[in-house]
């Protein structure tokens, strides 16, 4: 039988009933097992060909192991050692903003310079973009993900001009530092510059300055083509089932999505990371600091990295999505806390629901938000609006339904109905709203994921 992560949780809160308050598990031998309990139950979902996984606190090493299989043709499960190496997508930014970070104290770059001080040719369109905020997905470029022709440019392997060329060519989102949408074409600038003032391929920067000083042997730049001892085959989910990953050229994620990795590596990675072993603290404390938009408003997301807040707990984390492949990494500063997980195979059961399990399992759960009522008029808060996201214009339609107001996308039958949790904040899951009211009239909706900010305005 297959169980559910989430219900995983109550069997165990049931089996642990000594250890356990509100799915938290207090004694060590208790919580090892529940931590391999919880992973292998996620391995059993038929969308799931297996994870590698690391647990760490402090100096404890909670859980390290592989589960489930890193080739379902051949049936060859994860090395118990967790030595499979992923591709981690997304999980890359962080290694190209150290990366960046590095190359500011050697005084080759200035966060506050125009990005085209150092990319010459690049057309802004008029748009003066400072280094630093192609790090915090606020520039304003157009996403080459986003772009339909990248579909059928990213089985190709062209000169990277090809690219710049098409992004070039898009108008800019909204004026940089106003709002913010992931954006991995900033990230594919980024690469550019670190080969531009370092004389080094991005492959060669990273392997040279942050791999191979930390001795991360088993982590490497991603290639389509070349064998590698120990990686694990990528799947992508279907209608049908999972089925082998589709083919991606590595010329195309590059700084913002092509390396490839080991939980044993990324534990190396945060420890040093975080212990100031890579960067100066002035540099590392800017890498993990927000930037507020311009008008004030502030961020979760800095430099290649998302900080949060779980339940008071401060959160720096970082996810990942590519052909074949998920990962997740979060890490607790407090709690000197670890998490990593990758994953071979695409699907609605992704690493994120594992590394919240182990979470829950050693903090507790999160409270659910709790409702407060709103002083304001929410007739005013009623209409049409209308703005950039990540991968489209979206247009939102907020009605009322007395004290409650329903959020829904254009196209949905159905709208949501979040919760306000006070100063003029609606929540619901990891969404937020909130609303810029001027002379007793919404003019503004802002829409909070993670690391993009929408601005969507009121449509007359």
């Amino acid at each position: 039988m297959r169980i559910p992560v989430g219900m995983l949780l109550s069997i165990l809160a049931l089996a642990f009933t000594s250890t356990v308050a509100d799915g938290q598990v207090h004694d060590r031998g208790d919580l090892v097992a529940a931590l391999d309990s919880a992973a292998r139950a996620h391995v059993e979902h038929p969308m799931v060909a297996g994870v590698s996984v690391a647990v760490v606190r402090g100096e404890d090493t909670l859980l390290q192991g592989g589960y489930g299989y890193a080739d379902l043709e051949w049936g060859v499960g994860t090395p118990e050692d967790a030595s499979a190496s992923y591709e981690i997508g997304s999980m890359t930014k962080q290694f190209t903003a150290a990366a960046i970070m590095q190359l500011v104290e050697q005084g080759k770059l200035d966060l506050d310079a125009d990005f085209t001080q150092y990319l010459t040719d690049f057309d802004a369109q008029g748009h003066v973009v400072p280094l630093r905020r192609l790090l915090d997905h606020t520039s304003g470029i157009k996403g080459y993900t986003e772009m339909p022709v990248f579909g059928s440019l990213s089985i190709q392997n062209l000169p990277r001009d090809t690219l710049v060329s098409l992004v070039e060519a898009e108008p800019f989102q909204f004026e940089p530092g106003t709002a913010q949408i992931y954006n991995n074409s900033a990230f594919f600038l980024l690469g550019l510059i670190i080969e531009k003032v370092s004389g080094q391929s991005y492959e060669e920067y990273v392997q040279e300055h942050l791999f191979n000083p930390l001795g991360m042997d088993d982590s490497y730049y991603c290639s389509e083509s070349a064998i590698k001892e120990g990686r694990a085959h990528g799947y992508d989910g279907s209608p049908q089932g999972l089925q082998r990953k589709g083919y991606l050229d590595h010329t195309w994620p590059y700084a913002g999505g092509s390396l490839c990795s080991t939980v044993g590596d990324l534990i190396v990675w945060n420890q040093n990371l975080h212990g100031g072993d890579v960067l100066s603290e002035a540099s590392y404390h800017a890498l993990t600091s927000p930037m507020p938009l311009v008008d004030g408003t502030p961020l979760e997301y800095a430099m290649g990295l998302g900080v949060g807040d779980r339940a008071g707990v401060r959160v720096i984390s970082h996810g990942g999505g590519i052909n074949g492949f998920l990962s997740a990494g979060l890490y607790f500063p407090s709690e000197e806390l670890t998490i990593v997980v990758l994953q071979n195979s695409t699907g609605p059961q992704g690493p994120g629901v594992l590394g919240d399990a182990f979470t829950e399992l050693i903090l507790g759960p999160v409270p659910a938000p709790v409702a407060v009522d709103y002083s304001g008029n929410l007739d005013v808060l009623v209409g049409e609006y209308i703005g950039p996201t990540r991968a489209t214009h979206l247009h939102m339609s907020v009605s009322r339904d007395g004290g409650e107001l329903i959020f829904t996308p254009r196209g949905q039958a159905t709208g949501q109905r979040p919760v306000h949790v006070g100063d003029g904040v609606w929540q619901l899951g990891g969404t937020r709203y909130s609303f810029d009211v001027l002379e007793d009239r919404a003019v503004e909706l802002m829409m909070f994921q993670g690391a993009s900010r929408y601005r969507l305005r009121r449509n007359p």
